[in-house]
């Protein structure tokens, strides 16, 4: 059965919904209304608290933690600041993803890897290696993120000193509800907004002053489905919908490379050997098969399909994760949209989809597969740039 996060006393006395999914081995809020409306405008609007504790953490400590680090991920860590926090992937010795996270450096000699895995045992394959130690805070530390608009305001009225001139993904050292913590100018909503990390027996005072502090604020606790929604806005990939970690996969063609994924920015491709390095060179030379693209469906066309069978057009209040063909201009198949979304704050339709590379030019006109009373039919798509949101509060 699932185990409860450290917010979960609080969580569960408003989970109104009874809506709970299981995350990582724990319960997680879906909706705390039977409809996530509010907690999604509370997010794009106000300010919404999640709950992503289940989220893996590793801390790594030792005078070779960055050299660690820098060999199993594809990104160089080793002259990464400390207050610094990067996103990355690491691979397998093919250059095909495992998962995605980030990297915090909180001293010299110590940082945190989160990922949407377990990765302590993967990181245990290398560490023999190195003068480190891992040990896994997945339990041991609960995460708080707080994001939107008056993010910012929320924390400072809470009695964050210093919050103001935090950063985009940097993070400091704070005192909150009695509590040392550690906040992280990062999150999964592509807003402004933050992430908590702090010891699980302050979780609960942590909540209340949260929610105290936000009164005025109009702060909302948010579920995962809120959450999705603005992810997919966001273009945020996520592990396990829209790719597959390579160690699950039975067979390549499944797999992904970073540059597949939209995850090619992370690589720091020519320095020291790292794991997957020679295969994710040699898919340079040829290119990729594959991209990432973000689609916006032609609402006119999706209106008149729906209207043919005299219906509304049908959109799911919340994101979708059942992959669904893409098409070219011919008929053929090309890819498949993965994920996508509604947005109420942009009024479009939206999907993140894998396409082959030749379509994946933004002004590419593709098909999506639709189907109304059950029959089949293709709705115009074209790619565009993603992030479809990226308001300019979430770096200033």
């Amino acid at each position: 059965m699932p185990e409860a996060t450290p917010f979960h006393e609080r969580t569960a006395a408003l989970c109104h919904s009874y809506a709970w999914k299981e995350w990582s081995g724990y319960y997680a809020v879906r909706s705390y209304d039977t409809c996530h409306e509010r907690e999604y405008l509370a997010l794009r609007h106000a300010a919404g608290l999640i709950d992503v504790s289940p989220l893996f953490k590793t801390e790594i400590h030792g005078a070779e933690a960055a050299e660690l680090l820098s060999a199993v991920t594809v990104r160089d860590v080793r002259d990464l600041p400390v207050g610094r926090v990067t996103y990355l992937c690491w691979c397998d010795d093919d250059g095909f993803v495992v998962d995605d996270g980030t990297v915090t450096r909180l001293g010299k000699e110590r940082f945190r890897l989160t990922g949407n895995g377990a990765h302590y045992a993967w990181l245990h394959r290398y560490i023999d290696d190195y003068k480190a130690t891992a040990v896994d805070t997945t339990e041991s530390t609960a995460a708080l993120a707080v994001q939107g608009p008056n993010a910012r305001k929320l924390l400072a009225a809470a009695g964050v000193d210093g919050i103001e001139s935090l950063k985009f993904f940097r993070s400091m050292e704070a005192s909150l509800a009695g509590y040392p913590v550690d906040i992280s100018r990062t999150g999964y909503t592509g807003d402004l907004g933050y992430e908590i990390w702090i010891d699980r027996g302050g979780a609960v005072e942590l909540w209340g002053a949260m929610m105290t502090a936000g009164r005025d604020l109009r702060v909302q606790p948010a579920g995962l489905d809120a959450m999705d929604v603005t992810r997919v806005e966001a273009g945020f990939v996520l592990c396990g919908v829209d790719y597959f970690p390579a160690t699950t996969c039975l067979v390549d063609r499944l797999k992904s490379t970073p540059d597949e994924i939209g995850l090619g920015r992370c690589v720091d491709l020519d320095r020291e050997p790292f794991v997957g390095q020679e295969a994710i060179r040699r898919e340079r030379t040829r290119n990729p098969r594959w991209r990432l693209v973000g689609l916006e469906l032609d609402w006119p066309e999706y209106e008149a399909l729906f209207a043919r069978y005299g219906l509304p057009p049908h959109v799911p209040s919340g994101a979708w994760r059942d992959a669904v063909p893409v098409f070219d201009g011919n008929g053929r198949q090309v890819g498949q949209a993965t994920s996508g979304a509604w947005s109420p704050l942009l009024k479009k339709n939206l999907a993140l989809a894998t396409v082959e590379a030749s379509y994946a030019a933004r002004g590419t006109r593709l098909a999506i597969e639709v189907t109304p009373e059950y029959e089949r039919h293709r709705v115009a798509a074209e790619v565009v740039k993603t992030p479809f949101f990226n308001p300019k509060r979430k770096r200033t």
